[in-house]
């Protein structure tokens, strides 16, 4: 299976988020690896870039770490208890992974923290995911026609794919310093945004040098020496995994919830209509890495009541994160900010959602048109 043709396989390896959106604390298992670079042959970043994508896997287990400092206030994990789903506070902390990969149809994810476990698993059609703390599991069947991609959220999903079509003339794309990650000598490919508007001063993915898949990827705010958002592997195995490992029992006592046509599972058990992750009317504005999306989503965007028949506590949870937001106004209107290192969103008071990997004067801009 060739690495950079299937997009599937590029969400499972390049644990990253470099999108326009959020990017997403448990006891973490293993360190990054330090210590003298290693020596390999010297290879230039079209030569990676070939390798990338001429490689091919067939499977993979591994432990993966992710650390996000995004500089946010404390409302992520709000908003992960707002929305039911606790992976949402992936986007702040320190969190452990294992992730386990066995082709196009088999793949599991767990996340583990102190006080409990979260999978995700598909195996063919079916798709599990389970709950230990709240011992729940949902239970959906894809349909014959589903489209061969992970269904498993990555770490984080659609991280890759975004990250490398990142590669266009706003883009320098040089050959960083060879690393070791988790044991294993790898080759640094960096992508560095032209355009200084953008939040970001670089994307540095770590690729395995005799495998040539990516172990560690990290995100330099600009202006900042450390990562703002860093995910790499400490422990990997580039073996298939036995089949059992996407096999799920349901433990003695577990709640099992069968998710109907038009559904998808929820992590904590909960259930979420398809309709409900539509995005209509959404646009952009410009181009690259300065790329803003905005999105009409409605007068309750930020945060001023729960809509009618909205299911409480969950909906005023929601509505006060998005309340406390800071205020801000101008020729363009009014609403709230949310920004961070490497990101900013605007909550406008009309309905829109304007987000970027911008600062707050770029949106300001958007949000004029």
């Amino acid at each position: 299976m060739s690495v950079m043709k299937n997009r599937a396989v590029l969400r499972w390896l390049v644990p990253v988020t470099a999108g326009v959106a959020v990017i997403g604390g448990g006891a973490a298992v293993g360190t990054f690896a330090a210590g003298a670079d290693p020596a390999l042959p010297p290879r230039s970043a079209a030569q990676l870039l070939e390798d990338l994508r001429t490689s091919r896997l067939d499977g993979l287990s591994g432990t993966v770490v992710q650390r996000a400092d995004l500089g946010l206030p404390p409302i992520a994990a709000l908003a992960g208890q707002a929305t039911g789903n606790d992976l949402a506070g992936l986007v702040s902390g320190t969190h452990t992974l294992r992730v386990w990969y066995g082709g196009e149809d088999r793949q599991r994810l767990a996340l583990v923290d102190t006080l409990g476990e979260q999978d995700i698993l598909r195996n063919g059609r079916d798709v599990w995911t389970w709950n230990s703390r709240e011992n729940t599991a949902t239970h959906r069947v894809l349909p014959a026609d589903a489209p061969d991609r992970a269904t498993v959220p990555a770490t984080p999903a659609d991280a890759a794919d975004r990250a490398l079509e990142a590669i266009d003339p706003t883009t320098a794309v040089t050959v960083g310093r060879t690393a070791t990650v988790a044991g294993r000598s790898a080759y640094e490919l960096v992508l560095t945004p032209r355009d200084k508007a953008s939040l970001v001063h670089q994307v540095r993915i770590a690729l395995d040098a005799k495998e040539h898949v990516p172990l560690r990827l990290q995100v330099l705010a600009d202006g900042q020496d450390e990562p703002a958002f860093q995910v790499a592997f400490t422990q990997v195995d580039f073996r298939t995994p036995e089949a059992d490992q996407f096999r799920f029992n349901p433990p003695p006592g577990v709640k099992v919830t069968e998710a109907t046509e038009g559904e998808r599972p929820g992590p904590a058990g909960k259930r979420f209509d398809r309709k409900d992750a539509e995005k209509p009317d959404v646009g952009t504005v410009g181009t690259g890495w300065t790329t803003v999306v905005v999105a009409k989503i409605g007068d309750a965007a930020t945060g001023g009541g729960a809509k009618p028949g909205a299911d409480a506590p969950d909906a005023q949870m929601l509505s006060k994160v998005l309340g406390d937001l800071p205020k801000v106004s101008g020729d363009w209107g009014s609403g709230r900010l949310l920004s961070g290192k490497l990101f900013s969103v605007l909550l406008t008071d009309d309905g829109r959602v304007i987000a970027g990997l911008v600062t707050p004067e770029r949106l300001y801009e958007a949000a004029k048109g």
